[in-house]
């Protein structure tokens, strides 16, 4: 157990009440402004502004703190939950300090800020470039899985799968390892409840992928995969896919064409069957 303390103005306050808001809880202390409590850290941030860090790596919780040094990190971040057509795709990704020249450089931030063909320039190297693990979930297996877990008790056990793969290539997976949440804490744990094994020492935030390098990696590689497998499918089948589900009348359009070529059996090897464009194919 060791303990470190800093003294934060009143941003960067902001910025850790934020990071840990789901493990704030209420203190006795009358000089403890905000209580934050993870299984293997403790954080006391005093009227005062004085923060008190307390760990077996409380160092390297505070660091991300200091005059916003580059900090090792992991981050994991999913694509594809959205879209019709094509599987779900998760990256767990570590970034190590050395790397922020580069990431800035590159422009290395969420994928959906970024241009597909700027992605397909950049997502090789970055697989070349970043310790990762990427997990992709094809339709035919979705489809399956879906019977017994929800979209997001899938992804989850995708994440869960991510960080488990970067432990068993070898990878030391940094203390500062995010999520990009997209359930609750409580859920997203209850969900793994059956799983053999958890990887619990995360951090969850939304946006993470606007606010973490590691997500960011983790965000265009997955999207990288998600376009390549789009662009199987596209060659397979003769004909092109149009992301997401919002549209219902091109997305509908598709199915229609697809059917026609196909029949609607084949469309659980495309398509995600939940989405209520597909509900008369079921």
């Amino acid at each position: 157990m060791s303990t470190f303390s800093i003294k934060l103005d009143d941003e960067k306050i902001d910025k850790l009440k934020e990071t840990f808001k789901e493990y704030i809880q209420k203190s006795p202390n009358e000089y403890i402004d905000t209580f934050i409590k993870k299984e293997d850290l403790t954080i006391s941030i005093y009227h005062s502004k004085k923060v008190v860090f307390q760990g077996n790596d409380a160092f390297f919780y505070a660091q991300a703190f200091i005059d916003s040094k580059p900090v090792r990190q992991a981050g994991s971040d999913e694509v594809g939950n959205g879209d019709v057509f094509g599987p779900v795709c998760v990256c767990a990704a570590i970034v190590e300090a050395e790397d922020y020249n580069y990431i800035t450089k590159m422009n290395i931030t969420d994928s959906k800020a970024l241009n597909d063909d700027y992605i397909r320039k950049i997502g090789p190297e970055l697989m070349q470039r970043f310790k990762h693990s990427l997990l992709i979930l094809d339709n035919k297996t979705y489809n399956n899985v879906h019977e017994t877990n929800n979209l997001n008790a899938i992804k989850a056990k995708m994440h869960n799968k991510a960080y488990l793969n970067l432990i068993d290539k070898g990878y030391d997976i940094p203390k500062l390892a995010y999520v990009d949440q997209f359930c609750s804490i409580e859920n997203y744990f209850s969900y793994l409840m059956d799983e053999p094994r958890i990887y619990r020492d995360l951090i969850f935030e939304t946006k993470a992928e606007e606010k973490y390098p590691a997500v960011a990696v983790g965000s265009i590689i997955s999207r990288y995969a998600f376009l390549e497998y789009m662009d199987q499918i596209s060659q397979r089948y003769h004909m092109s896919f149009h992301r997401g589900s919002s549209d219902t009348e091109t997305i509908d359009k598709d199915i229609e064409l697809f059917v026609s070529k196909y029949g609607k059996n084949e469309l659980k090897n495309v398509a995600k069957m939940h989405f209520k464009n597909l509900e008369k194919y079921r």
